[in-house]
């Protein structure tokens, strides 16, 4: 079957691919309002000591296991240990969940690229926009099509001609985008006297004043769950990648480019939003922020840059357009992948049906902000209807399921050593060695119960 999989041609390739995955809304757009829900610099701070210690051991175990199994998620645990093939089918399920928001989310980017591109920036500045779109019968099914069926396209093509091609356009050029806005968003000033300055250093410098242990812990416990959504893992997709991912290749200095990559965009991110809440919403924006932040408070932004804020904003949402199709494809692909190595099927079959299952799902999903609106509570305390559902399910109780399972089985019985020697086959120096066994075995499996428990409101 490895002939059929393909692999990717360069390290380069591999990097920008796996980055593509990392850097997309989970940076881009999820980031952001936890960020500002959470206090700003508090939680910058707390995200960068896990991404260094609890984000790279669950990536270098991941794209380890996929290169030495040459497998995707589904089957590859089982070809460590047949008893923990159920950790892939969780693994499996993840992406399998994710797709159909993914691309709902992905299409709101999309009418608001349409709308900056038309001219019609300023409208969609306007208070009530956002919520008038979403709750629309048609508009947001229309998009999401749209969307999806790109992402299936990319798929369809393969690793080279698709995956890899797109990403070594794409992932150079969004990042440039991604410095003008920040630059320009620090730069502002407000009718009030805030500044985009002053929103930075709100940011960038913690502040613990006022905060108890219960604040500081729902904290820790969202730059967790945002780890798994930032970094792509324990949903398949670094497994699926690292399946790809020459034999030849500097698997650990590849690590930490992908490092590098996320942590930069997701600063970035934050850089570009959380001033201009600041500034034009203030603290009690920051305070009330969610998920439609992005496509609120830059708006806003772009609005007061008068004529050319239409161009800037246009631009803008295409790049945040094409970073979320880098990551919508890796989710896609780990659901094909799986089910083109567990069961056989053509990569045409693979993507056509799991496509064709997105859709329906999605369009339940959109249809969830109008004809079937609803109000749930979760058991973590928040109000959710059919998205939030989705993403709550996938985010907080089965990638901590995945990611305690892949740590019990890599710390306690295939033993560490087997992705030490599988990261550093070709010579590499493993610099974190220390730190991985004590996370991987450990403090890992202890923070992700944690988070487990008070995912399900069992600790609060």
């Amino acid at each position: 079957m490895e002939e059929k999989r393909n692999s990717f041609s360069s390290s380069i390739g591999f990097v920008l691919a796996a980055a593509g995955s990392a850097v997309g809304l989970g940076n881009i757009w999820r980031f952001p309002y936890l960020a500002a829900k959470d206090g700003g610099g508090i939680f910058l701070f707390v995200y960068l000591i896990l991404a260094l210690t609890f984000g790279f051991t669950l990536l270098v175990s991941e794209i380890s296991i996929g290169r030495k199994t040459k497998q995707s998620a589904l089957t590859a645990y089982s070809k460590l240990n047949e008893k923990f093939k159920w950790i892939g089918v969780l693994a499996c399920l993840v992406p399998f969940m994710i797709l159909p928001y993914y691309c709902i989310i992905g299409g709101w980017v999309l009418k608001y690229f349409v709308a900056f591109a038309t001219g019609a920036g300023t409208s969609a500045s306007q208070d009530g926009y956002f919520t008038g779109f979403i709750t629309d019968y048609f508009q947001p099914i229309i998009f999401d099509i749209i969307f999806l069926a790109v992402v299936a396209f990319i798929i369809y093509q393969g690793v080279n001609k698709g995956i890899e091609s797109i990403s070594k356009i794409l992932m150079p050029v969004l990042l440039v985008f991604v410095v003008a806005i920040s630059i320009f968003s620090i730069t502002i000033h407000g009718n009030e006297g805030r500044t985009g300055l002053d929103g930075f250093k709100v940011y960038v410098i913690p502040n613990f004043a006022g905060k108890s242990a219960k604040d500081i812990f729902i904290v820790v416990m969202d730059a967790m769950g945002q780890l798994f959504y930032s970094i792509s893992v324990a949903m398949g997709i670094m497994i699926t990648y690292g399946s790809y991912f020459k034999d030849k290749g500097n698997l650990m200095n590849s690590v930490n480019q992908i490092e590098f990559f996320d942590t930069l965009v997701a600063f970035l991110a934050g850089v570009m939003i959380i001033p201009a809440v600041y500034v034009f919403i203030g603290e009690q924006g920051m305070e009330n922020s969610g998920p439609g932040l992005m496509f609120i408070a830059l708006p806003k932004v772009f609005a007061e840059m008068g004529f050319i804020g239409n161009i800037i904003g246009a631009v803008f949402f295409f790049m945040v357009l094409l970073a979320a199709l880098t990551s919508a494809i890796s989710v896609l692909e780990a659901v094909v992948a799986s089910l083109i190595d567990a069961f056989g099927w053509s990569r045409k079959k693979a993507t056509i049906i799991e496509s064709v299952i997105a859709l329906v799902i999605g369009i339940i999903i959109c249809l969830g902000y109008n004809l079937l609106y609803f109000e749930l509570k979760l058991p973590n305390g928040s109000t959710a209807q059919i998205l939030d559902i989705m993403d709550y399910v996938s985010n907080n109780i089965f990638m901590p399921l995945v990611a305690i399972g892949t740590c019990i089985l890599i710390g306690w019985v295939v033993k560490p050593k087997t992705i030490i020697d599988e990261a550093t086959k070709n010579g590499e120096k493993f610099a974190r060695k220390k730190l991985y066994i004590a996370m991987i075995k450990f403090i890992a499996p202890v923070l992700l119960f944690v988070l487990l428990l008070g995912s399900l409101g069992i600790i609060k």
